[in-house]
């Protein structure tokens, strides 16, 4: 599990383009994102780096975090 706080993500809009970003580099993974609390949390077989990176393309600031 690979968990992100992303502080910019404040709308729908947000939530679907980071979602998008994410499985731009892993179609299938598992992604779930609580817009309330600003966090992606992602199973995935990409790396942190690959997800991260999709995601800063994508417009948006990603902080890793130790999953829950």
């Amino acid at each position: 599990m690979i968990a992100f706080d992303i502080p910019d993500m404040t709308c729908a809009h947000c939530k679907s383009s980071v979602e998008k970003a994410i499985r731009s580099v892993d179609a299938e993974a598992k992604v779930s994102i609580d817009l309330t609390a600003k966090t992606a949390d992602v199973e995935t077989v990409a790396s942190v780096e690959e997800i991260a990176g999709a995601i800063t393309a994508a417009g948006y600031t990603p902080a890793f975090r130790t999953p829950a």
